[in-house]
């Protein structure tokens, strides 16, 4: 599930983003990797024998473009990826690596409701960590024009595992997006964050739950986590205020938001700036998203699902059901297609016209119910698509 662009793939993708060579013959696009692999300082023989036996994955690609549950609503998918059954072995795992998650505490600063709710989406706590040859989808990837300046640079990450002796061309196995073990790591970011979390000598992300969750919390920690902080807060709202304020591009200190009616649920609003997040408008859920909440799109770029694994792991501490309310009715994919490309016509940058409601999307959203006299609170409507 998971689609990372994290800091060492970006440093990585930087050196080669120009250079970057993508679709033609798979073949000649392997000997080009290969060529370059030789041109990095790798003896031709450990290159030959890395690259001996890989072969184009259709599946790969055809999980690529199948990523239609994004297009969900928040109430909806959450509810989907959160079942009673996670928190309960969630909080059971929680108990039984105790002394993990303290050290992930101590060392690294982040909180081990965050660590479960990751371990829990991206592999059912282990249980299920992809059955993809790690090295096919790479380099099908790699060779694939959509995002070849992420995916090339694994492949080399791949091969300096290999020469470590790290890493099987014909064994490793993972997600289709080449993501490796419980918590799902691409091959840079385990060179970059790899721990040895059981003191056995060696880091094994798909067989050690200490490997794999020392690992997320160092990896989490490069990419800006702010040590002890919250990072989503549910709150109420209050029934009528300035919605255009709501959203990621705006932020407040919290007791700002609390002098303009917004409350917590439970607690007390911490003393950190704030966004406000409604993930289906000033009707649905609203929670205070906190500093660190961003650190989650350095994980993962969905807005759905960075938002469900933010407020799960806020549930796995002990976190009320988030209240539903009653939002109101949003827009099917075609719909939200045909939105989107009413967006780009009006000179919006929306991304992708791809029927998924994410950051930049809801951004132009909520501009335009603004122009148009609308509540601005970035939850497409029929009555906005209509407008437009």
């Amino acid at each position: 599930m998971r689609i990372a662009l994290t800091l060492a793939a970006l440093a990585l993708s930087t050196q080669t983003a120009l250079a970057a060579q993508c679709g033609g013959s798979f073949s000649g696009f392997v000997q080009d990797m290969k060529s370059e692999a030789v041109a990095k300082g790798y003896k031709q023989g450990l290159v030959n024998k890395f690259f001996a036996n890989v072969k184009q994955d259709p599946r790969t690609l055809k999980a690529d473009r199948a990523q239609g549950v994004f297009q969900k609503p928040f109430v909806d998918f959450s509810r989907r990826l959160i079942s009673q059954n996670r928190i309960d072995v969630g909080r059971s795992k929680a108990r039984t690596y105790a002394n993990t998650f303290d050290r992930i505490e101590q060392k690294y600063g982040v909180s081990r409701g965050v660590l479960l709710a990751f371990w829990a989406f991206e592999t059912d706590y282990g249980s299920f960590q992809g059955d993809f040859n790690t090295l096919n989808s790479l380099v099908t990837l790699a060779h694939d024009c959509r995002r070849p300046e992420l995916f090339r640079p694994q492949v080399f990450a791949a091969l300096e595992l290999y020469k470590r002796g790290a890493f099987s061309p014909t064994k490793t196995t993972g997600a289709w997006a080449g993501e490796i073990g419980m918590v799902q790591m691409l091959p840079a970011d385990i060179i970059e964050n790899g721990v040895d979390g059981d003191g056995d000598g060696k880091v094994s992300l798909k067989t050690s739950p200490q490997d794999a969750l020392m690992s997320g919390g160092k990896m989490l920690s490069h990419l800006g986590w702010r040590k002890g902080e919250p990072w989503l807060q549910e709150v109420t709202v209050p029934a009528k205020m300035d919605w255009s304020q709501s959203g990621l591009d705006t932020t407040k200190q919290a007791s700002e938001w609390a002098r303009l009616g917004v409350k917590p649920r439970e607690g007390k609003l911490a003393n950190l700036p704030a966004s406000l997040l409604l993930p289906q408008g000033r009707k649905g859920p609203a929670f205070l998203a906190y500093p660190n909440f961003r650190v989650y799109f350095e994980w993962n770029q969905s807005f759905v699902y960075v938002a469900t694994a933010a407020y799960f792991g806020t549930r796995l501490e002990g976190a009320k059901p988030y209240n539903a309310g009653n939002p109101e009715p949003g827009l099917a994919g075609a719909q939200m297609k045909q939105l989107q490309k009413k967006l780009k016509a009006r000179g919006h940058d929306v991304g992708k016209v791809d029927g998924i409601l994410g950051a930049k999307t809801r951004a132009a959203v909520q501009k335009e119910q603004k122009r148009l006299g609308l509540p601005a609170d970035a939850w497409p409507t029929p009555a906005l698509l209509n407008k437009l």
